[in-house]
């Protein structure tokens, strides 16, 4: 990484807690693959807190932020103008700062639907899909393959209710599923996309820690966790033994981060030195 000058540009990742965050290691990465003079940081802003974030934003010309819990709706409500996506979800996890004008986005559906296209070559468009959850990741993943052609999109939550909003984002395709009948719909599909936290921080040999029972995939299924921590969760080890095609949540993170490099440089993002990086940092 280039040593900060007196006209380093400043990204920052802001939330609570946020020590934790890879996106440091994914932005500073791809500034130093591309020679940029851009620093990135993380700012642990309190609960409550992102209305004085944003208006430090302009005061002191950061350029960027990237957005996570518990702030993304609290910045969403704060942004002078919104995208598609962020007003849809009402949630935002990228703000770019325009002269003072902040606009902010959400880039987890593109992020998870371009993974989708560089690490499996999958487009959505007519595929059969169950999400698993009703969170902002899933509303996100769902919101996506509707916008790009999927012939359904199942949500399965433990809470009915909770499913039905999300579903309310693209009622032309969902379907919500109570967790009784899950299984047709799991066998059916094409895609499943695991969008709770189940299943993090287990061992691959813990079935225990899966969403679903793993006998109802087959083969022809393409199974993404969005889980990333372990790379191989117990639901992507149970799927590769049953001969499914896979995915962690590394992919999507690294491009809904590219997408953001993108809106804030206005380079294209170095992703393989991006993902390289955290897979790295995540084998350690």
């Amino acid at each position: 990484m280039l040593a900060p000058t007196g006209s380093t540009r400043l990204a920052a990742v802001i939330g609570s807690p946020v020590r934790h965050s890879l996106s440091p290691l994914l932005h500073n990465t791809a500034f130093a693959e591309l020679g940029l003079d851009w620093v990135y940081v993380a700012l642990e802003i309190a609960p409550g807190s992102a209305i004085e974030a944003l208006s430090a934003m302009r005061t002191l010309g950061i350029a960027g932020f990237s957005v996570t819990m518990p702030h993304k709706e609290a910045v969403a409500a704060a942004c002078d103008e919104l995208t598609a996506d962020a007003a849809a979800l009402r949630a935002v996890n990228c703000v770019v700062n325009n002269g003072g004008r902040l606009i902010g986005h959400n880039t987890d559906g593109d992020g998870f639907t371009d993974a989708l296209a560089t690490e499996l070559g999958l487009d959505p468009a007519g595929l059969r899909c169950v999400v698993l959850g009703a969170g902002g990741a899933a509303r996100s993943i769902g919101l996506a393959l509707a916008r790009r052609g999927a012939a359904q999109v199942a949500i399965i939550n433990r809470t009915v209710a909770r499913a039905e909003e999300a579903a309310a984002l693209f009622p032309e395709v969902a379907v919500v599923v109570a967790p009784g009948e899950a299984a047709t719909f799991i066998s059916d599909c094409d895609l499943i996309v695991n969008a709770t936290s189940i299943g993090m921080g287990a061992e691959p040999a813990d079935g225990a820690d899966v969403p679903f029972d793993t006998e109802l995939i087959r083969p022809e299924h393409t199974v993404v966790d969005i889980v990333y921590r372990p790379l191989v969760t117990p639901l992507l080890a149970a799927a590769q033994v049953r001969g499914a095609r896979t995915a962690n949540g590394v992919s999507m993170l690294t491009h809904q981060a590219a997408i953001a490099f993108t809106l804030w440089t206005g380079h294209a993002a170095p992703i393989p030195a991006m993902s390289a990086a955290v897979s790295s940092m995540l084998v350690d």
